[in-house]
């Protein structure tokens, strides 16, 4: 057993693919630990100052404009990645040029169009999310992150195919860094809702505007000086590249409906009060997914070109092994948030500890996420996005419709069961579905 043991340790070592997967999660991973105990800090703080109606007000204004913009993307980063790795197989740099052109110019487009529908209906988030009308200029204010990031997702999709991550990871800290300090500021003066949403503001500033800039120094590297020069006729037929751009965004809508709008949902249905306590649950399980959420990134291109190249055996090596890598690191962290929970919540105070019990519930769902993380990619990489669509459609329809009547009578604890159901469900159906794809390698 312990020679065994041995030979597949020595396996893992010489597993080239997976090494570069490894090292450039590493620039990630160490960047977004930093990141993610400066958040905590941050969150911390801004909870101890705001109490939890504060901080329910807080997370209605953040999640809110954070949603209007995604829920006019189009998640170019996916669709730059798959056919630019494409068309670098084929040695058609024009081609993948025109690909990311279009992707920047569209991106942009749909930015705008999100800042001019937040304006329209921050009136009506202040009413029904925040409980006061009053609050409505503070929606605006922080809704100018939607300006800062107009072609933030497709500068992402470059960034990953030149797997420049170090520079991703400096900003990552940077940001973090800045808007701790400015939080801790915040904190010892005494002050207020509006420093803690400027803090958040400028922070989302820098992850939106830096990677652009990164990402306009490596496309010369990746794609040639004059790739911006790339005619837009050399692209793929408009229908296939629109159907893939709209399937994406379709799944990232429904996303936002059934997932990333929780704490809206329960806004909408409760008071900020249970809003914060219930952000202060979800801040806690995000732990889980630290160091998980850098391997979205960097599997992603490998487990396209793998396809691309139609290398089956490498690609189901690297999907045993990452699922392996991602099952250890959640066994650990899940069994620390079960003990140590409680305390955990009494760092943000006393009056948080009701939130335990959804801590509890949202373990199950998340832990399944991030075990499959890979599951949505997988599809995506076989240029299969409906399927995604369709199980999440399916799963998300019937999450919403039981909300309208679950979160009112079981409060923030229901809505933490019916997403972890959702996540049990829905990624195991994906998962599944993408791994049959995969012919058996010979």
């Amino acid at each position: 057993m312990i020679a065994r043991a041995r030979a597949t340790w020595t396996a893992w070592k010489q597993d080239r693919l997976l090494g570069i997967v490894m090292r450039n999660t590493g620039y990630l991973f160490s960047s977004n630990t930093l990141g993610l105990a400066l958040s905590m800090v941050q969150s911390i703080f801004a909870a101890r100052l705001l109490g939890a109606d504060g901080l329910g007000l807080l997370k209605t204004i953040t999640v809110f404009s954070s949603t209007i913009n995604r829920l006019f993307s189009f998640r170019m980063g996916e669709l730059v990645v798959r056919y630019v790795n494409h068309y670098q197989a084929e040695g058609r740099l024009d081609r993948a040029a025109a690909v990311v052109k279009v992707a920047a110019l569209v991106e942009a487009l749909t930015s705008l169009l999100a800042f001019g529908a937040l304006l329209l209906l921050a009136p009506l988030a202040a009413v029904y999310f925040g409980k006061d009308a009053s609050i409505s200029p503070l929606y605006i204010f922080y809704g100018v992150i939607i300006l800062g990031n107009l072609s933030t997702e497709t500068s992402i999709g470059v960034l990953q195919l030149a797997r420049n991550f170090r520079s991703q990871a400096i900003i990552n800290t940077g940001q973090a860094i800045l808007t701790a300090a400015i939080i801790l500021g915040a904190y010892i003066t005494h002050g207020n809702l509006v420093m803690i949403v400027t803090a958040y503001m400028i922070g989302k500033l820098i992850l939106g505007i830096g990677p652009m800039v990164l990402a306009w120094g490596s496309l010369k590297d990746l794609l040639g000086p004059a790739w911006y020069r790339a005619s837009l006729r050399l692209l793929p037929p408009w229908r296939e590249l629109a159907g893939f751009a709209v399937s994406t965004n379709l799944s990232a809508t429904l996303t936002l409906l059934v997932r990333d709008s929780e704490l809206l949902w329960v806004a909408f249905f409760l008071t900020p009060t249970e809003v914060g306590y219930y952000s202060v649950a979800i801040a806690i399980i995000n732990l889980m997914l630290m160091p998980i959420t850098p391997f979205i990134s960097t599997t992603y291109p490998e487990i396209s070109q793998s396809i691309s190249s139609q290398n089956w055996a490498q690609l189901r090596r690297l999907l045993r092994r990452v699922t392996a890598i991602a099952g250890g690191v959640t066994g650990v962290m899940g069994a620390g948030i079960l003990l140590f929970g409680p305390l955990m919540l009494l760092l943000y105070g006393w009056e948080y500890i009701p939130a335990y019990p959804a801590l509890i519930i949202l373990l199950v769902g998340y832990s399944v996420a991030n075990v499959l993380f890979w599951n949505r990619t997988l599809l995506l990489a076989f240029n299969l996005p409906n399927y995604p669509f369709r199980v999440m459609l399916g799963c998300g329809l019937v999450k919403v419709a039981l909300g309208f009547w679950v979160i009112p009578h079981f409060g923030y604890y229901g809505a933490a069961a019916l997403l972890s159901a959702y996540f049990v469900i829905s990624i195991g159906l994906i998962a599944t579905h993408g791994v049959r794809r995969i012919p058996v390698a010979v």
